[in-house]
């Protein structure tokens, strides 16, 4: 049964680009399908509006998070991690990062039904309440917090900061306009959590710069993200590095990805990887050049294109990480 969204302001190109999934309104179903704005939900489609607040529909986000924790297991274990480690930062991961949605769009709710992209999200069209993304939040982020008091009292310490920056950032972009270096610290923050795990010693340099290289691919992939919706946050008054770089973006992106480039390189040598790693790199270098290609005209779609090419540039890292271990010489 299809609902007609006659009370809300979508245009006829908002529908089909819904329907194509583009940068413009991604959104996971088309728009007619969508439960109406108070109108009593069914059990399931309840709960696939909750699956749409924490985006199992695009799970993009958990890839970037997770490739990072798996490059600090694999060097804080010099191979393979504990099995029941990999498990708890695998979940612990998708955990937080939906936990992670749900109080963004929380923070957001004010804000999303004016934003094209996101005017569709459960909170800003009014399909679940502002208290039920809390409740979600709570205990996805319970949940995980839970799992990490199963390995040992420095990893739970350092979990604790995970908490803290999960929490905030959503409301830093009312405040300053680094916003993705909040979000930058809170997805590697899992590093030194992966250290800590591994080890239960304080985390070695070697992961701090690790720590430090995610941070900025964080601030490189995100301000990508954040070009897509650049004319609209400077309508409603939201901050965020896409803004901040102006005109300077490209450059000011393209110096940070040779930053990246340079502390993957720099990991690899303390972590003791050789030449396989190094044509890992030698791949991510070419993402890096194929993404600022995507961004030169600054079109929304090809910078979201390359916001999500850096699901692969993560990818081949880790690839080339476990076969320099099992195939050097």
């Amino acid at each position: 049964m299809t609902v007609e969204y006659h009370d809300l302001p979508y245009t006829r190109q908002e529908r089909a680009s819904a329907d194509t999934g583009s940068p413009g309104f991604r959104a996971s179903a088309k728009l007619e399908t969508l439960p109406r704005t108070g109108t009593l939900m069914t059990p399931r489609e309840r709960l696939v509006e909750y699956a749409r607040l924490i985006r199992l529909d695009r799970p993009i986000g958990i890839y970037l998070l997770l490739w990072p924790t798996l490059w600090a297991l694999w060097i804080a274990a010099e191979g393979w991690p504990p099995l029941a480690i990999l498990l708890i930062f695998i979940a612990g991961v998708t955990l937080m990062r939906s936990a992670g949605c749900a109080i963004n769009d929380f923070a957001d709710r004010h804000i999303d039904p004016h934003v094209e992209r996101t005017r569709s999200r459960p909170l800003a069209r009014g399909s679940i309440q502002p208290w039920e993304a809390v409740v979600v939040f709570l205990l996805l982020s319970g949940v995980a917090f839970a799992l990490v008091l199963l390995t040992n009292p420095l990893t739970v310490g350092f979990a604790l900061v995970a908490v803290v920056l999960a929490t905030t950032y959503p409301f830093m972009k009312r405040f300053h306009s680094l916003p993705q270096v909040h979000l930058g610290a809170a997805f590697a923050w899992a590093v030194p959590m992966a250290f800590t795990a591994v080890t239960n010693e304080f985390p070695p340099p070697l992961a701090w710069l690790l720590f430090v290289t995610t941070l900025t691919w964080t601030v490189v992939y995100d301000t990508f993200y954040g070009m897509v919706d650049r004319e609209h946050d400077l309508a409603i008054g939201v901050r965020s590095t896409a803004i901040l770089f102006g005109d300077q973006d490209r450059m000011i992106t393209g110096i940070l990805q040779g930053l990246v480039w340079l502390g993957l390189y720099f990991v690899g040598r303390q972590a003791g990887f050789g030449g396989i790693y190094l044509g890992a790199l030698a791949v991510v270098a070419m993402l890096m050049f194929y993404q600022q290609f995507l961004i030169f005209e600054r079109e929304p779609e090809a910078c979201f294109r390359a916001f999500r090419n850096n699901h692969y540039l993560g990818f081949v890292v880790a690839v080339g990480m476990v076969a320099d271990t099992f195939l050097s010489t």
